[in-house]
C-alpha cells in the first residue's frame, strides 16, 4: 500500500528552472531533468484515494496512482509499462498538459498542495526514452490499410495503435517534417524536437509509413486514398486561427497571427546548426517577411498558452519589450470553492516559465486600433480598459469612457484562439462539411457522414489539450479496428461526445 504519511512528511516541490539569463540566450527546454530523489519523494505524497479523482481529471485515464507508487517503491520498469498502458507519449503530455489531473487531485482540496502528477509522469518517460523506445512486436498482418491525415498527438497515437493491431498505416502529413504542432507550433524551450524523432522511430520500427510534403486534397485526393487504403482517419488538427478584421488598422504590415510566428521561429531554430541553437534565430514567413521580435517592441494578443508561447520567443529573439493583453480580468491566485468548486478546473492566475523571464501583463484590456506609423507600418495599439459580462449567454465588452491609451508596437501578434478546423479541399472531395464550430462531427462510431472516414483530435472537438487529442487518437483507432473486422479489441478511453470534468 501507498505510504499513508507521505503528504505529510513531505511538501510540494518541483525542479528549479534553468535560471533565466542562461535559458533565454538558447532555446533549450526550461526545466532540467528531476533528481531520482526529489521524484520518488513527490510520489510518496500520492495517496492512492479510493476514489482517484485525477483518473476523471485526466481524459486519458492514466493509472496515476498506480505509477506514482511503483516511482516511490524504485519500480521503474513497472511504471514505465503502467504509463504507457493508456498514454502512447507520456514524455510529450508531461511537459505540455497543463495538468488537469493535478487540479483534481484530493491534496489540493481547500488550497492544498497536489501530488506532482506531471513531473513524475514526465520523468518516468525519460527514464524510459534514456534506454530507447523499444518497438513492440506487431501480429501478423492484418491484410487491411489505413490512412491518417494528419501527423499531430491524435494521427501519430491512432497510428501506433493501429499498427501494434497489424494494420498497414500510412501517415500523409503537408509540412516537411512529421509531428504536426508538436513540430512547428511548440517552441524548443517547451519541448525539444528529439524527443518527437525518438517516438518516430518507435513507429516506424512498428512498421508505420510517414509521407511528408503531401497536401491531401491537392496531392492526392479523397478519390486516391479510398483506392489505396480501406479506412482514413482525418486528424488535420484546428488550426484556423481567430481573427479582428473589424478593428482599424488589422492591414497593416508587422500584425500577424501568432501562429505564424511561432512556427517562423521553430523553422529557423530547427534549421540553425547546433542542438539548442544559441542566441537569436532570424525568422521569416514563406514569403520571405521578416517576423522576428529582434528590436523590437512586441505586443500579444491574448492571455493562454499560444501567447505565452509567443512570449518565450519574444525574449529569445532579443525583443526590446513585450506587452501581452489580455480581455479579461487578472484572476485570482487561488481556487474561487463558490465559483469552481473542486475538482473542475479552477480560474486562476497562470504564470508560465516565459512570464518570469520578462515583459508585462495588462488585464481587462481591449485593442481599439492598430495605429499606422504612416507607411503602411504598425507603431502603435491603442488600448482601452474594458469589462466583460455575460448575457443571455453571450460575452458583451463594454469599454470605460476615458480610458485609452497607446502600446508602442513594431509587431503584434494575435493569440486570441482558434476557429476550427480550415476549410480545404479534402473536406470537400469527401462530401464533409464542417459544423458551426468550424469543427467536424462524428458519430457514436467516431465516423463522419463519410461511410469509412473518422475523425480524431482538434479537428474533431476543436482546439484542445494534447491529452484529449491523444485519448481521441486511441479511442478513434479502436473504432476502426472494429471497423476493419479487427481480432480483439483495442484500449477506446473517451466516446465522442465526452467533456472534460476538469477543464471546461
Amino acid at each position: 500500500m501507498p505510504d499513508p504519511n507521505g503528504f505529510l512528511r513531505y511538501d510540494r516541490r518541483l525542479p528549479a528552472r534553468r535560471p533565466v539569463p542562461v535559458r533565454i540566450s538558447d532555446w533549450r527546454e526550461v526545466y532540467p531533468p528531476a533528481g531520482e530523489e526529489l521524484v520518488r519523494e513527490q510520489a510518496t505524497r500520492c495517496m492512492d484515494c479510493g476514489i482517484p479523482f485525477c483518473h476523471d481529471g485526466c481524459p486519458l485515464g492514466n493509472r496515476i496512482p498506480d505509477w506514482n507508487d511503483l516511482v516511490r517503491t524504485g519500480n521503474w520498469d513497472a511504471a514505465v509499462e503502467s504509463l504507457h498502458a493508456t498514454n502512447n507519449f507520456p514524455e510529450f503530455t508531461g511537459r505540455l498538459c497543463p495538468a488537469p489531473c493535478e487540479a483534481a487531485c484530493v491534496l489540493g482540496i481547500s488550497g492544498g498542495q497536489p501530488v506532482t502528477i506531471k513531473q513524475v509522469e514526465v520523468e518516468i518517460a525519460d527514464a524510459a526514452a534514456a534506454r530507447g523506445f523499444t518497438p513492440r512486436p506487431v501480429p501478423a498482418p492484418s491484410g487491411r490499410s489505413v490512412a491518417v491525415v494528419g501527423s499531430g498527438p491524435a494521427g501519430l497515437a491512432a497510428a501506433q495503435q493501429l499498427a501494434r493491431a497489424g494494420h498497414a498505416v500510412t501517415v500523409y502529413e503537408r509540412d516537411d517534417a512529421i509531428g504536426g504542432l508538436l513540430r512547428y507550433g511548440i517552441p524548443d524551450f517547451k519541448l525539444e524536437k528529439r524527443h518527437i524523432d525518438a517516438r518516430l522511430a518507435q513507429l516506424a520500427a512498428e512498421g508505420v509509413r510517414f509521407r511528408t510534403g503531401v497536401n491531401v486534397g491537392v496531392d492526392v485526393t479523397a478519390e486516391q486514398l479510398r483506392a489505396e487504403h480501406d479506412a482514413v482517419l482525418l486528424a488535420c488538427g484546428a488550426l484556423r486561427g481567430r481573427d479582428t478584421p473589424e478593428t482599424p488598422g488589422r492591414a497593416l504590415r508587422g500584425v500577424h497571427q501568432a501562429m505564424a510566428h511561432l512556427v517562423a521561429a521553430n523553422r529557423a531554430v530547427a534549421g540553425a546548426p547546433g542542438e539548442g541553437a544559441g542566441g537569436p534565430v532570424p525568422a521569416v514567413l514563406p514569403d520571405g517577411t521578416p517576423i522576428d521580435a529582434a528590436g523590437k517592441h512586441v505586443v500579444i494578443i491574448g492571455g493562454g498558452d499560444t501567447a505565452a508561447d509567443c512570449l518565450g520567443v519574444a525574449h529569445r529573439q532579443g525583443a526590446a519589450g513585450v506587452h501581452q493583453l489580455d480581455l479579461y480580468p487578472r484572476p485570482p491566485r487561488e481556487r474561487d470553492e463558490a465559483r469552481d468548486p473542486w475538482p473542475t478546473w479552477p480560474w486562476i492566475l497562470r504564470s508560465y516559465p516565459a512570464h518570469e523571464e520578462g515583459g508585462e501583463r495588462v488585464f481587462a484590456v481591449a485593442v481599439q486600433e492598430f495605429v499606422d506609423d504612416g507607411a503602411g507600418q504598425v507603431r502603435a495599439v491603442r488600448i482601452a480598459e474594458v469589462t466583460v459580462e455575460r448575457r443571455d449567454g453571450r460575452r458583451v465588452v463594454t469599454v470605460l469612457p476615458g480610458s485609452e491609451r497607446e502600446l508602442p508596437a513594431d509587431l503584434v501578434l494575435l493569440a486570441i484562439g482558434f476557429e476550427g478546423t480550415e476549410q480545404q479541399p479534402l473536406l470537400e472531395q469527401f462530401g464533409i462539411a464542417r459544423n458551426p464550430r468550424g469543427a467536424v462531427d462524428a458519430r457514436d462510431d467516431w465516423q463522419t457522414d463519410a461511410d469509412g472516414v473518422f475523425v480524431a483530435g482538434d479537428m474533431h472537438r476543436g482546439a484542445s489539450l494534447i491529452v484529449w487529442a491523444i485519448a481521441e487518437g486511441r479511442a478513434a483507432a479502436a473504432a476502426i479496428h472494429g471497423y476493419l473486422g479487427g481480432v480483439g479489441a483495442l484500449p477506446a478511453p473517451v466516446a465522442p461526445g465526452s467533456q472534460p470534468l476538469a477543464v471546461g
